[in-house]
């Protein structure tokens, strides 16, 4: 059911990072987030996306590209307006491929589950699924294995669908040809550059013009409105650094809580499968077991041989080559019926035949792993984190209010936070009033447009006050406060006017160079003798046109080869203008079948994103959804 998810895995990618849902599976963590009841962002048909569930998505996503970005990930570039709504449409995408897949009837089996989970590199164990892992990880989390499955089997669910749609992005062999035949095409020129330099000395402004432009312009000569600010910074990782846990307060929680330590037990097993699916004919089925008895026969014959046997007769393609070995698993990671013979053999015992919807199982128990309890001391840096985290999470969740109210009622300083918290007032250098995105994301927290807002508003700018407390990122609030002001100003003509006569005087000069190029060029295209200072000859292709600019390539490709040689003439960028002289045409009578298939393939990618991208628009149309912007800019941030 799944061979199109598995085989089309890097289209099937593509199409889930367009719609920022975490399907790839980098452990349990990606998938045991609990979601409650809120106001309602957005809805999609008669589905609501509550305040919780958008909150949690958007922590969600903070935390893969903090995974991603590591060290270089900024938080508060998560609090743009831009980003929360992304989190939201992807939310929505979500759910309208959840709908549609309900509506399509699909589904993923145990079997597959199982599959997916034991191969999940943090729930292993020396390169075997974990039990103990699992249940721990689980616990950590917070939610049951069910949940948990629920949530993956969703996630499986919708991979199908996905790679249903990426399977629409076909290119044929001779479309992907036919391409690579234009794409290969060369063109041999010879250029000319008229550049903006050859026209400086001619080139003289009057003085009066200067200062019209001066007159006419000033918003480009203005300063922006800066501040310089002092802040303060609390967060749960600050208040972190805070606590100790006493040794007394590790062993309790270790007596109150072993079932989370407690290692469930294990076993290994070999097994030898012949196939005989469960909905195989009945003719099938009967050749099937008449085999697994014969096998059987000359297991219980020569018991030392199993692995032998195995290699020679086993159908299951995983674990044959290794002599019918599975490596250690715990309960609920096989099919009932394989798991109960298991964990009723004793150690080298040989079943009967077991069957299973696979097939008839011959199963030799190779060896036991009892249930341990871990202890104290391989559990102590578990338990501490936990602690320290459970206690920063109670203390912040008190100072927060306090911080709140000391920063408003004592609202001409920052030093009572400091020494109530162990806080540092940190100074900030210029901060501009409208940073662009990437100016605001240079300046990390204090880029937050909320933190912008209340640092240029008029109670923090004339009256010297504190700003509010602002969350700029989930468990940190930020208070801060002018100390020096610099407010909006037109630069004196005096200090630019040399900058605006150069500025003109290239301007003069490129428009020279533009009405030169264009008048050599009319004179070529009308016959007149070709009197150019040509150099430089290239041969240019559309896939190898980096020897030109990519407005001289479209140029060059553009010309009309019919008769030659042709000419071509473009601005090129810095008051450029180029001249080309197209002397040559050829293609390649043969094509290189790499270069083929690669273009093939990024094409069919190309084609498939485009059909995934009209059937999501499609699917949008097709339900109602109601994006509520004034509940998501009400909750600016989570």
């Amino acid at each position: 059911m799944f061979d199109a998810v598995r085989n089309n895995k890097k289209i099937v990618q593509i199409f889930l990072a367009l719609i920022t849902l975490p399907f790839a599976f980098f452990g349990v963590d990606s998938y045991v987030r609990n979601a409650g009841a809120g106001g309602d962002f957005a809805s999609v048909g008669d589905s609501k996306i509550t305040a919780q569930q958008y909150q949690q998505a958007w922590r969600d996503q903070q935390d893969r590209m903090r995974q991603s970005l590591g060290a270089s990930f900024k938080p508060e570039s998560m609090n743009t307006p831009e980003a929360r709504l992304a989190v939201l449409n992807s939310l929505v995408d979500q759910r309208l491929l959840l709908q549609e897949a309900a509506k399509g009837r699909l589904g993923a089996g145990d079997d597959l589950l199982r599959e997916i989970i034991s191969k999940i590199s943090s729930l292993q164990e020396n390169g075997q699924f974990s039990m103990a892992r699992y249940e721990s990880a689980l616990r950590a989390q917070g939610t049951s294995q069910q949940q948990f499955e629920a949530q993956l089997r969703q996630d499986l669910i919708l991979q199908q669908l996905v790679a249903a749609v990426g399977d629409t992005g076909i290119v044929s062999n001779t479309s992907a040809e036919t391409m690579l035949r234009i794409q290969s095409e060369e063109r041999q020129v010879a250029e000319s550059r008229i550049s903006p330099e050859q026209f400086a000395e001619q080139v003289k402004i009057d003085p009066t013009a200067v200062q019209k432009y001066y007159d006419e312009n000033q918003k480009q000569f203005e300063t922006t409105e800066q501040a310089k600010a002092e802040y303060v910074v609390l967060s749960l990782d600050a208040l972190l650094a805070q606590i100790s846990v006493s040794e007394s307060e590790v062993k309790a929680w270790y007596e109150g809580h072993k079932d989370r330590y407690q290692q469930a037990e294990e076993r290994r097993a070999s097994h030898i499968l012949v196939m005989a699916n469960a909905d195989a004919p009945a003719t099938d089925k009967i050749k099937a077991k008449t085999k697994a008895e014969e096998i059987l026969k000359d297991v219980l014959k020569s018991p030392a041989k199993f692995a032998e046997l195995a290699k020679q007769n086993s159908e299951d393609p995983g674990s044959a080559a290794k002599g019918g070995d599975l490596g250690f698993f715990g309960r609920g990671m096989m099919v009932k019926a394989f798991e109960e013979t298991v964990f009723k053999q004793k150690e080298d015992e040989i079943s009967g035949l077991v069957q299973s919807e696979f097939g008839f199982h011959i199963i030799k128990l190779t060896g036991i792993k009892a249930g341990k309890l871990r202890s104290i001391q391989e559990v102590r840096p578990e338990i501490e984190g936990e602690l320290k985290r459970q206690a920063a999470t109670r203390k912040f969740a008190e100072a927060a209010e306090v911080f709140k109210n000391m920063v408003y009622e004592q609202s001409d300083t920052l030093q009572p936070t400091v020494e109530k918290f162990g806080l540092k007032i940190q100074q900030s250098n210029w901060l501009p009033r409208k940073p662009s995105p990437q100016v605001a994301t240079a300046l990390g927290m204090l880029g937050d447009e909320k933190v912008l807002t209340s640092l240029f508003s008029e109670d923090s700018l004339k009256n010297k006050r504190n700003t509010e407390a602002i969350e700029v990122a989930p468990n940190s609030l930020l208070a801060a406060r002018v100390v020096e002001y610099k407010p909006a100003a037109v630069k004196p003509f005096e200090s630019v006017k040399a900058e605006i006569e150069a500025r003109l005087k290239s301007q003069e000069a490129t428009a020279l160079a533009r009405k030169t190029g264009e008048t050599k060029l009319a004179d070529l295209l009308k016959g007149s003798d070709d009197k150019v200072a040509w150099a430089l000859v290239k041969n240019v292709s559309r896939m190898q046109g980096r020897q030109v600019p990519p407005a001289s390539v479209q140029a060059i490709f553009k010309a009309d080869v019919n008769k030659l040689p042709a000419y071509v003439g473009v601005e090129t960028g810095n008051g450029n203008y180029m001249l080309y002289k197209i002397m040559k045409v050829s293609q390649s009578d043969k094509v290189d079948d790499n270069k083929r298939k690669l273009l093939q393939r990024e094409y069919s990618t190309m084609a498939a994103q485009e059909d995934f991208a009209a059937y999501l628009a499609g699917l949008r149309s097709r339900y109602k959804v109601d994006i509520n912007k004034t509940a998501l800019e009400a909750k600016d941030r989570p």
